[in-house]
């Protein structure tokens, strides 16, 4: 629940004289109160293609390009995330593996099994190669994203005593950090950290989960999930034709966040540039750093709060998502207009602590998703926010912010985080490339 500036939005394109509407898979429509999500993914030519091929049986977006898929292309709704830790200590096994799956997942975000005719056509005493959950599902827009943590290069949050096992240490970004500690969190280790993670989203929640169900189980005997997460409900937009969505507070959320043709606040605010590292790093040239927080949201306490404290506190109106003293949800909010006695926008309400007009102008790309993990033994909600948020240096944009969200914001008093996440995502693949290729050679 982050707040940025942005443009009024222009009206959506116009799609082409050949497409057509998608008709969603029953799956889709089935599973619209379920967990999953999808993924965008960025075209490999001169630009960084963000549509889709939305023809009715071609629901695919391409797996390789300039930047990798699920970033800035059109958010979808359901999420799978899943960060891993390496459990072997052999350099081989690992490339292996990645080729593997680098494989996979290609043949996955085109509407494939893992492995042609894997799932059945192997012979009824050949162990499947594919689960086969997703058979006669569309593509569902999958696309998936990779990221490296920090104990894939030496100690870590995780294993402060872990040695340097595949001679990667040397080419560590120095942005590459565990996040550090912020107040008011009870960060949980076992839904934190990690060496890896892949970040799965979908139309369809079931093809959500069928591709990270199939990298785990490629992955066995060379990684294990450490922990994973499922939502719903995208709480951010990507590009100017989505609207946006609310949060489980029921206010509009995103509002302004970077939208995918805003190239020089992307270039600016999002992609590592190769003035970034030293030349032993430069394989993140491109790439992004994935900040992923889970946060628990008190729902009980907020939803017996009148709506003037709500609104108060989120500092925009409930019903349209304007900035308090204005009319449309896209106006600039305006910090200096005053009631006679206090500013129309309460100082520390989410919208002053996280506006970029009060921090310098900075701005980060955020990707987060609603979740519901069912009750906990006191009958409460275990719901919220799972936060995801893309920035070209996570200790100059995404921490400074979030130390101020965690001391000065109003709306802390109704969030728990207990989950805190750090990955470098590397750049867009080329054609017969591996993920993690420029790393490991």
């Amino acid at each position: 629940m982050v707040e940025r500036s942005r443009d009024r939005p222009s009206p959506a394109e116009s799609p082409s004289p050949a497409a057509e509407p998608v008709r969603p898979s029953r799956r889709t429509v089935l599973g619209a109160a379920g967990v999953g999500a999808g993924l965008a993914a960025a075209g490999f030519t001169g630009g960084w293609a963000v549509g889709r091929h939305d023809s009715p049986d071609d629901q695919t977006v391409p797996f390789r390009g300039g930047h990798q898929a699920g970033i800035v292309t059109e958010a979808q709704d359901r999420l799978h995330f899943a960060a891993f830790d390496v459990v072997t200590d052999d350099r081989a096994a690992l490339v292996g593996m990645l080729q593997e799956w680098t494989e996979a997942a290609e043949r996955m975000t085109r509407g494939d099994q893992v492995t042609p005719d894997g799932a059945t056509g192997l012979g009824e005493y050949s162990v499947p190669t594919d689960t086969g959950e997703a058979l006669g599902l569309a593509a569902g827009h999958l696309t998936l994203t990779i990221g490296f943590g920090p104990g894939l290069f030496g100690p870590s949050a995780a294993h402060p005593d872990r040695k340097d096992r595949f001679g990667l240490a040397k080419r560590k970004p120095a942005a590459l950090t565990d996040l550090p500690a912020f107040a008011a969190e009870k960060i949980d280790p076992q839904q934190s950290y990690g060496d890896i993670c892949v970040q799965s989203c979908a139309d369809d929640p079931q093809v959500a989960v069928h591709a990270i169900r199939n990298l785990a189980k490629i992955g066995v005997g060379v990684v294990a999930v450490r922990w994973s997460q499922l939502g719903f409900g995208r709480t951010s937009s990507t590009t100017r034709s989505q609207d946006t969505p609310r949060n489980l507070f029921g206010f509009k959320d995103g509002t302004a966040n970077i939208r995918s043709d805003e190239t020089d606040a992307l270039r600016r605010w999002v992609w590592v540039g190769a003035d970034d590292n030293p030349p032993a790093a430069q394989w993140m040239t491109g790439g992004t750093y994935l900040a992923a927080r889970r946060i628990r949201m008190d729902i009980e306490p907020w939803d017996r709060a009148n709506l003037l404290e709500q609104e108060q506190i989120i500092g925009r109106t409930k019903q349209v998502g304007a900035p308090l003293g204005q009319e449309g949800e896209f106006d600039d909010p305006d910090f200096q207009i005053s009631d006679g006695r206090a500013p129309i926008i309460p100082r520390d309400s989410h919208v002053a602590v996280t506006n970029p007009q009060n921090r310098g102008g900075v701005r980060i790309l955020r990707r987060g998703y609603n979740f519901t993990d069912g009750s906990d033994g006191f009958g409460h909600l275990d719901a919220g926010l799972f936060f995801i948020a893309f920035n070209r240096d996570s200790h100059k944009q995404f921490i400074p912010m979030q130390h101020d969200v965690s001391r000065l914001d109003a709306l802390t008093e109704y969030l728990i985080p207990t989950g805190s996440s750090h990955f470098a995502v590397p750049p867009g693949l080329r054609p017969g490339e591996y993920w993690g290729q420029r790393l490991f050679e």
